[in-house]
């Protein structure tokens, strides 16, 4: 079968373009054919599998709408523990790779994913997708290259941002900079990656996108206080810097990457994409394409070249969506199953739970990926491609996701709150942006008229956060360094809450007549209603800015 890398070294530009991004020219129902014909598919493979069958629990569907009907929605505790035991007898396919990411503290380590050799083939497909229109002008007019030079900004390819980026660079042969990236350390590998790219240039970009100005500012840095000896016995890279000087100081502003590296293409993902992707764009001169993605299926959605919404991939993962409505009934009984719809019957300007099957023999079935995307319009008129458009909403889940943090659970807060020996009523955290950055809320009632300071608070917590990670390994991020390496402060804030604001809230919730299962306030991810009647002032949160990742969460 021939390969995206084939026809760009043949020189078959269009058909390129055609084997990597024709599923933008499709029409909503042939996106549906393609969908429905490939989890036919994947239903013959399930049912041929022993761990296939334990995620069916029993059942032999013959159809879409049977499969949809008969087999339960699944979370990853229901895959172990096979996939924890990497057991790959029981998988539909034989894996050409297994991918993970951290799991949730206290309950599994690490989250495995085994991903087959034909899923891989089409991955890479997607990948190269991601790297064309990436590099496409405002007109769609775009850079079909080999060579390109990249430096590597991401975890090695066993991480889901590692992945997508080995599968860019098999698909559009780009020159990774530094050549052995993937035996270095991220600190080292960047330094040696700067080096090299002031040398030799570079032309692509891709990442996490709060790794993305990680590095950005780390290169700022760099480029500051670079030996004359590096540059005097390395011309290319002295007259580099020079040029980028008299760049800053015709802009009267420090010397930025952008003043270094004119870069054809930038890649970004994550949860907090959004809030990075301006910063992204001041130092690196373009902005990110923004893609969502994650360990479990590989990439989901693209942005184009207009940079708005996204775009769904039609030939990775079955989609279906469980509506807010029927997300809130879950909330209400976890016993409940919620109901879910089809790409072809969401409904703009509406949030909803996603929900994938993997196609190609992977193993993830109905499963519950724990993030709410909002349907922003039912096709992008602009391009005119006919496929509903998506912006992330926010996690679904107990999980808050901040770039820098990484995934944090009740119990993570509960224990560091805990460990840090401070007496309270009760909590309530949630992800906010301040300042334009995500950092960690945490609304706190003392108790017994205990008096501390909301920095002592912060100081307490933090530490022992990072001490939690250690034992649990949380933190997806810990790869490119400490929270405040990454984000340039600590990603985390102390509300004090008033006296009495627990048993406030309580009585009202009595008052109005709520179930009592219903009266305290959750501990993760509290709505502003919530918060409103906690009496505590409105903040701005992540609640879907105009386009939101991570997920790569993607490491």
């Amino acid at each position: 079968m021939p390969r995206p890398i084939d026809l760009l070294r043949q020189g078959r530009e269009e058909d390129l373009w055609r084997m990597c991004c024709g599923f933008i020219n499709l029409s909503l129902e042939q996106f549906m054919i393609i969908q429905k014909r490939l989890l036919a598919e994947q239903i013959e493979l399930l049912k041929g599998c022993e761990l296939g069958r334990k995620m069916m629990r029993g059942a032999m569907p013959e159809t879409v709408e049977e499969f949809r009907e008969q087999v339960p929605l699944t979370t990853y505790t229901d895959y172990l523990p096979e996939l924890e035991d990497r057991n790959e007898e029981i998988l539909p396919a034989n894996p050409a790779i297994w991918v993970h990411t951290t799991g949730r503290p206290t309950e599994y380590s690490v989250k495995r994913v085994p991903l087959s050799e034909r899923f891989l083939y089409e991955f890479e497909k997607t990948a190269g997708a991601l790297g064309l229109l990436a590099s496409c002008d405002a007109q769609g007019n775009y850079l079909a290259k080999e060579h390109l030079k990249t430096m590597s900004a991401t975890g090695s390819r066993y991480y889901a941002s590692g992945i997508v980026a080995y599968m860019m660079q098999q698909a559009l042969g780009t020159d990774l900079l530094p050549s052995n990236a993937e035996e270095m350390a991220f600190p080292r590998k960047v330094k040696a990656g700067f080096k090299e790219a002031l040398s030799q240039g570079f032309d692509c970009f891709g990442g996490l996108s709060a790794v993305l100005v990680y590095v950005g500012d780390m290169c700022k840095r760099g480029a500051a206080s670079v030996g004359a000896r590096f540059l005097l016995s390395h011309p290319k890279a002295l007259f580099r810097v020079i040029r980028g000087l008299a760049r800053s100081k015709l802009a009267r502003r420090p010397m930025l990457p952008k003043d270094l590296w004119s870069l054809k293409v930038v890649v970004g993902g994550g949860a907090d994409s959004a809030v990075f992707r301006e910063k992204v764009e001041e130092l690196w001169g373009r902005p990110p394409l923004e893609l969502y993605a994650g360990t479990e299926g590989g990439v989901y959605a693209t942005q184009t070249w207009d940079y708005e919404g996204m775009t769904f991939i039609p030939n990775l993962n079955f989609f279906e969506f469980i509506p807010e409505m029927e997300w809130f009934k879950w909330q209400l009984d976890h016993f409940y199953q919620p109901k879910t719809v089809l790409l072809d019957e969401v409904k703009a300007g509406e949030n909803y739970e996603i929900v994938i099957t993997n196609f190609h023999g992977g193993i993830m079935t109905r499963y519950r990926i724990g993030d709410m995307v909002r349907i922003i319009s039912l096709r992008n008129e602009k391009l005119d491609i006919d496929i509903p458009q998506m912006v992330f909403h926010g996690r679904a889940d107990d999980l808050i996701n901040i770039a820098g943090f990484g995934r944090i659970t009740e119990k993570t807060i509960w224990k560091a709150i805990e460990n840090a020996d401070i007496p309270y009523v009760d909590w309530t955290a949630r992800k906010e942006i301040v300042g334009g950055r995500p950092i960690l809320n945490l609304y706190i009632e003392l108790k017994d008229n205990y008096i501390a300071s909301e920095k002592s608070i912060v100081e307490a917590v933090y530490d022992e956060l990072l001490k939690l990670d250690r034992m649990y390994r949380y933190n997806i991020y810990s790869t490119y360094g400490d929270p405040e390496s990454v984000l340039g402060s600590k990603p985390m804030q102390v509300t004090l809450l008033p006296h009495g604001t627990f048993s406030s809230y309580i009585a009202q919730r009595q008052a109005e007549g709520v179930d009592s299962g219903q009266l305290k306030p959750p501990h993760i991810n509290p709505s502003d209603e919530v918060l409103s009647l906690l009496r505590t002032p409105r903040a701005e949160v992540e609640v879907a800015p105009a386009i939101e990742f991570e997920r790569i969460a993607v490491v």
